[in-house]
């Protein structure tokens, strides 16, 4: 079975790739690239639509490989990411049975005697794992102070699943590596690699249970956020029991009105609490969709405007429906995902920050080569005009001028810096990917809270707050650089006369290595293009010589092939 997914997966990527090299590099080698441009469209959406078919019927770690691709917008091609957006993590359940000794394996016990209850009925499956309700015994009750509970089971088997699955796209990544097109714009092993530790953090229960804990410690104070508490007793790195904390859908707008919660403040708290999470703790839900949010009320006779995650609106508009307020609080699940900012990524923000304060385009190039985001090979030029036309159009504006911008013309300028960005090679480190997706989730999520959020406004005062405590900083490097200006100074004239002296004495010497390799490159493309010309002078002395002489001409036309099999694969 796992010898077929293996291949399976393979043969997918074998014709994938023969599809790209024979339209992106034959073809415009043979002078038909405009055949390839007009078909590139159809054929990556009928590409991502296999793929999609293939994830879903194969179900395991394909659904995730799935969900990973659509946030590589700086790797992959607009239709194969939008198609791939909404494939959803959701697959046929277990059987009961296999469950039941899965989890009884791993807790070492009847589930009857760690669980008063368990409903065999899943609240969720997803790909590698599926929740059940249940209700701790009495002395597990007694110890944890905890009742109804949530437990998580892996799927039987999915470790293998996950080995076979990575190991097929290793290979495919090496297949990857050996096509200079892909090579030189992407490095797909090391994209692998990412995708491998992220997926091992996932299916490691435990790894989720102590990220839970550590996301609960951060908002130890703060009475807005609630996380589940977890009942070590009953987890295992293949079980995790964790509180069920199961409330109000936050994307579940009547249920929020009818519990007297405003949508909207919904909106501002949720936004407030994830860029908490990206500017102070640097430890973020990177998963925050609405099925991993819940809104929980927590004094259904309270109506003070000043209950912990409410916000006081002000006055209702008039005609509008005057709202209770209540107390209300936002519990997250699901930990699986975290994106923690390491100290390399985060001194590259720093650098961001400073630049965009600056409108320095040069100096976003080099927070972005601090990030990682910029592979060596990357040629800076093209991107630095891009920034530079960026800032020219929006660069002077504040918050409130930028919401007001025809939203036609940042999406207009969106594709094209889009298309600036793909067109080099660009890659995000997977931990900035997983904040990217962080924020694009939570603006999704507070626009359909409510249709007038505004992103711009709970990032403002954060952007501001980072600016101001960075500005001593700012100054220093300042004062270092100067220093460091005048240290350069001090030393060049001795620098310049110890290169007259060897000037002199005839011992200097240049390194022109560098234009030995672009002489060679230019020599090769010249044989190569001999190679074109005799191919065409062949084929066309075959075509004439058919009638007078067919044996000579059906042989030179044989003999052409030759030439251009050189002038199509020959050494670049």
């Amino acid at each position: 079975m796992h010898r077929t997914r293996y291949r399976r997966i393979l043969r997918f990527a074998a014709r994938a790739f023969a599809q790209i090299w024979w339209f992106e590099l034959v073809l415009p080698r043979l002078g038909l690239g405009r055949v390839a441009d007009q078909t590139r469209d159809a054929r990556m959406l009928r590409l991502a639509r296999r793929f999609r078919a293939l994830a879903v019927e194969l179900g395991g770690l394909m659904i995730k490989v799935g969900q990973f691709m659509s946030s590589r917008l700086d790797v992959l091609p607009p239709e194969i990411t939008a198609e791939l957006a909404d494939l959803q993590d959701e697959v046929p359940a277990e059987r009961f049975e296999d469950i039941r000794a899965a989890a009884e394996a791993e807790l070492g016990m009847p589930l009857a005697e760690a669980f008063t209850s368990f409903d065999p009925v899943p609240v969720a499956a997803a790909s590698l794992g599926q929740a059940h309700r249940a209700t701790l015994s009495a002395a597990d009750a007694a110890d944890t102070g905890l009742d109804r509970v949530i437990v998580k089971v892996q799927r039987p088997g999915i470790d293998e699943i996950v080995a076979v699955d990575l190991a097929a796209l290793r290979r495919v990544s090496r297949w990857a590596q050996r096509v200079r097109a892909v090579a030189s714009r992407v490095d797909a092993p090391a994209l692998v690699e990412e995708f491998a530790a992220t997926c091992h953090e996932e299916i490691d229960y435990l790894h989720e249970a102590a990220s839970a804990e550590r996301f609960a410690a951060d908002f130890a104070d703060d009475a807005r956020v609630a996380a589940p508490a977890v009942v070590w007793e009953r987890s295992t790195r293949r079980v995790l029991t964790l509180e069920d904390v199961t409330a109000i859908k936050i994307s579940d707008l009547s249920g929020l009105r009818d519990a007297g919660i405003d949508p909207a403040d919904v909106a501002q708290v949720f936004a407030q609490v994830m860029l908490d999470q990206v500017f102070t703790y640097s430890f973020v839900h990177a998963d925050p969709h609405p099925g991993n949010v819940f809104v929980t009320p927590l004094d259904s006779g309270s109506t003070e405007s000043d209950a912990p995650g409410s916000l006081s609106s002000g006055p209702p508009a008039p005609g509008s429906l005057s709202l209770p307020k209540r107390k209300w609080r936002l519990t997250f699940i699901d930990f699986g995902m975290m994106a923690e900012v390491p100290d390399g990524i985060r001194a590259g923000l720093r650098t961001l920050v400073i630049a965009v304060a600056s409108r320095d385009s040069h100096g976003l190039i080099v927070a972005a080569q601090q990030i990682g985001v910029l592979l060596p090979s990357t040629n800076t030029a093209e991107l630095e005009r891009a920034l530079t036309v960026l800032f020219a159009r929006f660069g002077g504006m504040g918050f409130n001028e930028l919401r007001d911008v025809d939203p036609r013309e940042l999406q207009r300028f969106g594709m094209e810096f889009g298309e600036t960005v793909r067109s080099l090679p660009v890659q995000f480190p997977e931990k900035l990917l997983l904040l990217l997706r962080a924020v694009s989730l939570t603006s999704g999520v507070c626009s359909a809270l409510d249709p007038a959020f505004n992103i711009w406004e709970p990032v403002e005062p954060y952007a501001t707050k980072l600016l101001r405590a960075e500005s001593g900083n700012l100054m220093q490097d300042v004062r270092d650089q100067a220093m460091t200006n005048m240290s350069t100074l001090w030393r060049l004239p001795a620098r310049v006369d110890g290169v007259l002296n060897r000037l002199d004495s005839g011992s200097l010497t240049f390194d022109i290595s560098s234009l030995e390799l672009r002489l060679d490159r230019i020599i090769r493309v010249a044989y190569r293009a001999v190679s074109a010309v005799l191919f065409g002078g062949m084929l066309i002395g075959g075509v004439l010589l058919l009638e007078p002489a067919s044996g000579w001409g059906v042989g030179l036309m044989c003999a052409s092939v030759v030439p251009l099999l050189h002038a199509i694969f020959g050494r670049r």
